[in-house]
């Protein structure tokens, strides 16, 4: 029962010892499956003959090679190694003298399979698990593989370490991998935390990718104590706290733009003090103005910087 020019192909479960036709298309360098895709006659078996190598068959201490997990490629009924690379019979098979082996899909950078292809691949898995977020998002949209970041055949995926994870991450984001090696930052480095720990990485509808609203309930996960509410309140503080501090890293104390008296001055141009600028100039002993650069500058008087609920905080200075 088919209409003249269309083919019925049923789907079928691997068996040992027959080639059958396969909806799961097999795909070529320009990402179209050809006509008459087949599964390979012995599965993993007919791969591991020629794909030997220890990089490949630690595949089967992951959960992609665990028989036991019912959702594993390797579980029984599914198709092993082209669960995920596709029907491989052609790939296989016998081909001529000097003739290159029919392409299966393949993962990473610098293959020839698009990115599209890949991602439907792993997508028709974990979709459930990177939710709406990864579709439209940053990564999809840049053109990301998740075999860009994700390791399959690694018994330890990097990316999901808490001590390796940061190392991939920086190896696209050149830009933040600067500012982790300024003196001041996050404790990247130190395993205390990871990218993760503030962005998303499969995709969010929030600015940079972050796991909150904003980057102050993103910042206020781990420094609860300036959440507030607050009597007193600094304005610059509610608003966003990279007015004043750089998230990933500075060459000033506390992750700050620039050291106060220069970072306070950037608003409080003459707000209860003299209208006058302190800069390098007015260092100790260059001057009257040197009182306020020693020591805490600013600091020394509005301790509070954050916010105060003392009842007499109104300048934050207790």
């Amino acid at each position: 029962m088919s209409a003249p020019g269309v083919r019925l192909i049923a789907v079928v479960i691997l068996a040992a010892g027959s080639v059958v036709p396969a909806v799961h298309a097999q795909t070529d360098a320009s990402g179209e499956p050809p006509a008459a895709a087949a599964y390979s006659r012995e599965g993993a078996d007919s791969c591991i003959k020629c794909h030997d190598g220890p990089e490949i068959l630690s595949l089967f201490r992951t959960p992609h090679g665990s028989r036991a997990d019912p959702h594993s490629p390797f579980a029984a009924g599914q198709l092993q190694c082209e669960s995920c690379h596709g029907p491989g019979g052609a790939h296989s098979g016998r081909v001529r003298s000097g003739q290159p082996r029919p392409p299966i899909l393949d993962f990473g950078a610098g293959t020839a399979s698009p990115v599209e292809s890949q991602n439907r691949a792993c997508l028709g898995c974990h979709d459930d698990a990177v939710q709406d977020g990864w579709h439209g998002g940053e990564h999809e949209r840049g053109g990301v593989a998740c075999a860009d970041c994700h390791r399959v055949h690694a018994r330890h995926d990097e990316v999901r370490s808490m001590d390796r994870q940061a190392a991939v991450c920086l190896d696209c984001h050149e830009r933040q991998r600067t500012e982790i090696a300024k003196p001041f930052h996050h404790p990247v480095e130190g395993n205390a935390m990871n990218c993760a720990s503030c962005h998303s990485p499969h995709g969010s509808t929030n600015d940079f990718q972050l796991r909150r609203a904003s980057l102050n309930d993103t910042c206020y996960d781990c420094h609860a104590e300036k959440r507030g509410p607050l009597l007193w309140e600094h304005a610059p503080v509610t608003e966003d706290c990279s007015n004043c501090h750089v998230p990933h890293g500075s060459s000033q104390p506390a992750l700050l733009r620039a050291r106060a008296p220069l970072l306070c001055q950037q608003c409080h141009s003459q707000a209860g003090h003299p209208s006058l600028a302190y800069g390098p100039g007015s260092l100790p002993g260059a001057g009257p103005a040197s009182s306020y650069l020693v020591a805490g500058s600013c600091l020394n008087c509005h301790s509070q910087v954050h916010g105060s609920n003392h009842p007499s905080g109104s300048k934050l200075s207790r």
